[in-house]
């Protein structure tokens, strides 16, 4: 049995079907009970930026500065070693090393 009022399955709860999307329910002889439209929730955005990328000590070509954030990628055959790349902290330049 669907849902009238969103199309969603409903699923036996007691005597009578019950959707879990938006809570209407129905009795076996066809009497449906509309239940309020659930708000939605508030979605909340984080505007600063979070890093989670590993950190080396290694020299930015570009600016000179000390760290740098680094991503291994598998670039050439499977045989081969991968490519490490590295971004700068400062200055955001980027680069890769064999």
């Amino acid at each position: 049995m669907f849902c009238p009022n969103c199309r969603s399955i409903m699923f036996l709860k007691g005597e009578e079907f019950q959707c879990r999307k938006c809570g209407t329910s129905q009795t076996p002889n066809g009497e449906v009970t509309y239940s309020p439209i659930r708000q939605k929730k508030e979605t909340v955005v984080i505007e600063e930026e979070i890093n989670t990328l590993p950190l080396a000590k290694v020299e930015c070509p570009s600016c000179h500065h000390n760290e740098a954030y680094w991503i291994l990628k598998q670039t050439r055959a499977s045989d081969e070693p991968e490519t490490r790349i590295y971004t700068c902290k400062s200055c955001s330049h980027k680069w890769r090393e064999y």
